[in-house]
């Protein structure tokens, strides 16, 4: 009888254990359940902040000049869809595009390939002084841009270079950014594998863009997507060094030709309207490109084992 009851007693404690732990289960679940749509909500919500402005500025390139001043029409009562054609066919604006697209690809090719080169340098050459000239071209980076601008007109000028589309490109020849960025992925590369290359006979240029840029494609794309974006909607130095309306790129055309009493005076309809227009090359760039980016930004640098 005795044995029975602490049987019993056993049973009846096991049986509160099980109850607990299902309790404290479905309580961690319900918690991390709770915890997850607080993070949706959160994401969702940050979504939003981040898309309204893009939203709102198609609804307003779709109002009329009197509906896009009244506060209090968020949407048009009919779409001025012709805003859109005007603005592609009655203006400069893809004189404009295909200008920002020339001097940015353009850019983006000289900056990769000084990025590359000097990163390489940093990271696998031995040499004196090789730790403090990548902290003086550091240093350089905190300078503000606008103390560079004067200068950097003067070197131009004297070359003969201003209002040219040469003068745009070779000012941005070099990215800080993107030697930093090229650094810190060639130093998850091997060490031994670039060694193993330099006994095989090959020599620093091949082995940059045979061994390493492989394995560091996430880097390039990242860095190439951020060069690109920064080149396209550069508007304070293009507007120094140039003034001929031909060699406008898009940021100061929209402001030459919609803005300053041009065609349409400040029509701020149309104004949307280029705006929208001039942000749809890059939306189709990162759509092709967002997977590396990602990838890059989260400092996967594309490196195979």
């Amino acid at each position: 009888m005795e044995g029975q009851k602490v049987l019993k007693g056993h049973q009846i404690r096991q049986s509160v254990q099980r109850q607990s732990t299902a309790a404290f289960r479905q309580e961690r679940k319900v918690r991390s359940s709770l915890l997850y749509l607080l993070k949706m909500a959160a994401l969702l919500l940050a979504s939003l902040v981040t898309a309204f402005p893009f939203f709102w500025m198609i609804i307003s390139a779709l109002k009329t000049k009197a509906e896009i001043m009244d506060v209090s029409v968020f949407f048009p009562e009919s779409a001025q869809w012709q805003n859109f054609s005007e603005v592609l066919f009655e203006s400069p604006m893809l004189r404009y595009i295909a200008n920002s697209l020339f001097v940015s690809v353009c850019t983006v090719a000289i900056q990769v390939i000084t990025g590359a080169m000097i990163a390489y340098a940093i990271v696998f050459m031995r040499f004196r002084g090789r730790k403090i000239l990548f902290a003086v071209i550091m240093a350089t980076y905190m300078l503000p841009t606008a103390a560079t601008y004067i200068p950097s007109y003067i070197i131009l000028s004297n070359w003969n270079l201003l209002n040219t589309y040469t003068g745009l490109i070779i000012s941005n020849a070099v990215s800080i950014f993107g030697i930093f960025l090229l650094r810190q992925a060639f130093m998850q590369v091997p060490a031994g594998l670039v060694e193993a290359a330099k006994i095989d006979g090959a020599n620093a240029w091949k082995i940059l863009w045979k061994i390493v840029t492989p394995m560091t494609k996430s880097s390039f794309i990242t860095f190439g997507l951020m060069s690109f974006i920064s080149s396209y909607n550069n508007y304070m130095w293009p507007s120094l060094i140039t003034d001929s309306p031909e060699m406008s790129l898009v940021s100061q055309g929209l402001r030459r030709y919609f803005i300053e009493g041009g065609a349409y005076g400040t029509e701020w309809p149309k104004v949307m309207a280029g705006s929208t227009i001039i942000v749809v090359p890059l939306l189709i760039l990162f759509m092709f490109t967002q997977k590396w980016f990602i990838n890059g930004i989260g400092g996967d640098t594309g490196m195979k084992g």
